[in-house]
């Protein structure tokens, strides 16, 4: 299981936004207005176009059971146009204008819910949005006629404004659906297995933060089957130094052991020619036979193969700052026959005690594991019995040089995180408590 909670960064919303108010496109304008008795005076305002527009001041506050209330104010747009009178009827003049709106108010509601494929979507409601001025000055030819009537002017292009910044920022919060729909609900991992992280019920908005449950979950590709355990109930400690925080269970990591091992993909082969070559001990039964007689006798002068595989899946621990693996495994010992075909020498059951690193890599989770201490017992023996504690070193060699690394060489590839489009996790921390891991983060997207 695993739990995400947004903090309030809301940089990259009102950028969006921005960019969105910049479009605001008003239409060329005309009328006419008797400015002294008998004087009518014709006008068109045309070609106008946004040179700056600023939002300064806002503010993003949760509102618990529904969403995100989002409020600017303070905002400016200054736009330039051309002008066109004509007056006394056969009196025309033309020139430019400059447009400065200020007080641009504008406040809505933000609505979190699921989308019905695991995924967040959102939706506004309630948007207002009032200019507070909008100043005009006109250049050129006759401009004093127009800064007679420019209040006339002012109130049409603030009723034209206002008209169209609430459908912008409702577009803006609805062009934010497609980025929450690259939520990677369902990531394949490789060859072996994929990870589902759907939300498991609607987000659960309070006064400080947003909370998505995800289901946080292994499985075989393409086979969705239940391990032979549930996961365990958390919820994550208050928060608020970073934007972003996930609280990965020991059920997710122990859901991948119960995948690949069903999928046979905790085995492995070793050889001599994986052993360094400096090293005295041989994967031989001369070697061997130094500490099992019997071997050496019935199988003269062969090389030998092990098989380490294990026995049920693996089972992983998160108390705070320790992370320990269990595994239980089987050792079988083969002596090579000059036709290649394996002759099966004994087998150990092995109980390995593993400590864990886990670290944040991109957005991905990887590790590294130690190996602390095993305990082996005779299973079966094809040579007749022997003293299993004599073969201590050599299958601690055996696992530390061969197995281990391996083993590392793929958690190092890391497991997906949940991620929304191109999503990069910056000043990451990683705590290991009780029943989970808590990593919290800052975010940026590469556009």
């Amino acid at each position: 299981m695993l739990l995400f909670v947004l903090n309030t960064g809301h940089q990259i919303g009102i950028a969006t936004l921005q960019e969105k108010l910049k479009s605001i496109k008003i239409p060329d304008m005309s009328g006419s207005e008797t400015i002294f008795p008998f004087c009518k005076v014709s006008y068109s305002l045309t070609g106008l176009q946004i040179l700056n527009l600023g939002l300064p001041k806002s503010q993003v506050r949760l509102v618990p059971g529904t969403g995100v209330s989002l409020s600017i104010s303070d905002a400016f747009i200054n736009l330039h146009g051309n002008w066109r009178v004509k007056y006394l009827r056969i009196i025309q003049d033309s020139g430019s204008f400059d447009l400065a709106v200020s007080g641009l108010t504008i406040s809505t509601t933000i609505n979190v819910k699921s989308d019905g494929t695991g995924r967040p979507m959102v939706s506004g409601v309630n948007c207002q949005a009032a200019v507070g001025s909008a100043k005009i000055r006109f250049h050129g030819g006759s401009s004093w006629l127009y800064n007679l009537f420019s209040k006339f002017v002012d109130q049409a292009l603030r009723s034209t404004l206002q008209k169209q910044i609430c459908p912008l920022v409702d577009e803006a919060i609805d062009e934010m659906n497609p980025r929450l729909k690259t939520l990677n609900v369902l990531a394949q991992v490789d060859k072996y297995a994929e990870i589902e992280y759907s939300m498991v019920e609607s987000p659960v908005v309070s006064n400080s933060n947003i909370d998505l449950s995800l289901k946080g979950e292994f499985y075989n590709i393409g086979q969705h089957k239940e391990p032979p355990f549930s996961p365990n109930p958390f919820s994550l400690p208050p928060q608020d130094s970073n934007m972003l925080y996930i609280g990965l269970s020991a059920f997710t990591i122990n859901s991948a052991g119960f995948v690949y091992n069903s999928a046979g993909a905790l085995s492995l082969y070793i050889t001599d020619d994986m052993i360094p070559s400096g090293s005295p001990i041989r994967l031989s039964t001369k070697t061997f036979g130094a500490f099992i007689p019997q071997i050496a006798k019935q199988y003269p002068g062969l090389m030998m193969k092990l098989l380490v595989k294990t026995v049920k899946e693996p089972t992983i621990t998160f108390e705070p700052d320790n992370v320990t693996l269990q595994v239980q495994s089987a050792v079988t010992a083969y002596a090579i026959q000059p036709n290649s075909t394996l002759s099966p020498l004994f087998v150990l059951n092995l109980n390995a005690s593993v400590s864990a690193k886990i670290y944040v890599e991109g957005v991905k989770v990887a590790g590294t594991l130690t190996l602390n201490k095993i305990d082996m017992a005779l299973a079966k023996s094809y040579v007749g019995p022997f003293e299993v504690k004599s073969l201590n070193n050599i299958i601690l060699m055996v696992l530390k040089i061969m197995v281990i690394p391996k083993v590392n060489a793929r958690l190092e590839e890391g497991f997906p995180l949940p991620a929304i489009g191109k999503m990069n996790l910056v000043n990451t921390q990683l705590q290991i408590l009780k029943g989970y891991m808590l990593i919290g983060t800052d975010v940026q997207f590469t556009p």
